[in-house]
């Protein structure tokens, strides 16, 4: 028998450890390496720093209305006037509203198919008030129509933010088949060059824009009155709601029972002015008639059980007004599906 030694099996051992250590090392250098790609491609991608198009349908018997967004505007909280600054920002706060240095504003227009006709109620603020407005015709379109399908514009009011989208960047007609319909008064203070030529020099600037705004559609033959009360197409009726300014008007859409009313500037801060109907803003021509107004028209809809289409209500501007003791408060529309069977058909 032969006796192998014991140094025999640790000579042949040692090396295989060796061997093994030595293939190892390539894998384990590799994991070093590759450990910081797994890390890099885990990180996660950049943010999207985009919002979806701003159009919103909602049905109203036969009638699809569609909320389009314009943009915002800051509302510095100093342009509401008859409550004191500490109440107005207690206001604010209770909605936990950022007030300094303004209040975000909706700019909201609403497109009405009635099945036969396509009416947009406002038209923006295009250009005329900065570059975080001017949204109407993007919104528009992503919203399935075309700026040329639009029969007619009604005008709530001559403001700026309101029909300066009357036109496109070449100053042509940007609803170039439309006719622009606005309430008698509105059009007899705002379009008329006595008034203008006399009103403050900070105030020049607002005829000037109503003036240029509606010129393509007054050249054409386009440009039309309507007075209070009048029926301006099938289930759709002017109303009356003077004061913020001397011919603002809101239209009345009804249709299978179903009562919409577009009521255009009766409220800028829905934080402040519904439970506060006293409270003005800087801008109304005529505050007491304006808060009048508002009044009047708060009780009729609580009491009609009306929806609303608000032109400064945080978009889309869509909801009811309810009661709450002495006060209102505005309850907004929830998010849903358009019902298909009450659809009306494409243009």
């Amino acid at each position: 028998m032969t006796i192998m030694p014991k140094t025999t099996k640790k000579t042949t051992r040692f090396p295989l450890r060796r061997a093994v250590a030595a293939a190892l090392l390539p894998l384990v250098a590799l994991g070093a390496t590759l450990a910081p790609l797994a890390e890099a491609q885990a990180a996660p991608p950049a943010q999207q720093r985009s919002q979806v198009p701003g159009y919103y349908r909602a049905a109203f018997g036969d009638f699809e209305v569609t909320a389009l967004f314009d943009g915002v505007v800051p509302l510095a909280p100093g342009l509401l006037k008859g409550l004191a600054a500490d109440e107005i920002q207690t206001l604010l706060a209770r909605m936990f509203l950022e007030s300094t240095p303004g209040v975000q504003t909706a700019v909201n227009a609403f497109l009405i198919h009635t099945g036969q006709k396509l009416v947009l109620v406002d038209a923006g603020a295009a250009s005329c008030f900065g570059p975080t407005l001017g949204r109407i015709q993007d919104n528009l379109k992503a919203a399935g129509y075309r700026p040329e399908q639009v029969d007619t514009v009604l005008l709530t009011h001559m403001h700026a933010d309101h029909l300066c989208g009357l036109r496109d960047a070449q100053g042509r007609a940007a609803f170039p088949n439309a006719t622009v319909r606005v309430a008698e008064r509105d059009a007899g203070f705002w379009l008329d060059e006595k008034i203008a030529a006399g009103a403050p020099k900070e105030m020049q600037g607002f005829f000037r824009m109503a003036s240029e705004a509606v010129a393509p559609y007054r050249e054409a033959g386009r440009l039309s009155t309507f007075a209070p009360g009048e029926v301006l197409l099938p289930g759709v009726t002017a109303m009356a709601t003077n004061g913020h300014t001397p011919g603002h008007s809101s239209f009345l859409v009804e249709s299978q029972g179903r009562r919409l009313l577009v009521w255009g500037d009766l409220v800028h801060s829905h934080a402040v002015q519904f439970a506060r109907p006293a409270v003005s803003i800087e801008f109304d021509t005529d505050p007491a008639q304006a808060i009048a107004t508002r009044r009047k028209v708060f009780e009729q809809a609580v009491r009609e059980g009306w929806s609303i289409a608000g032109a400064h209500l945080p978009f889309p501007g869509l909801g009811r007004v309810g009661r709450e003791g002495e006060a209102y408060r505005w309850v907004p529309a929830e998010y849903g599906p358009l019902p298909a069977a009450t659809a009306p058909s494409s243009r």
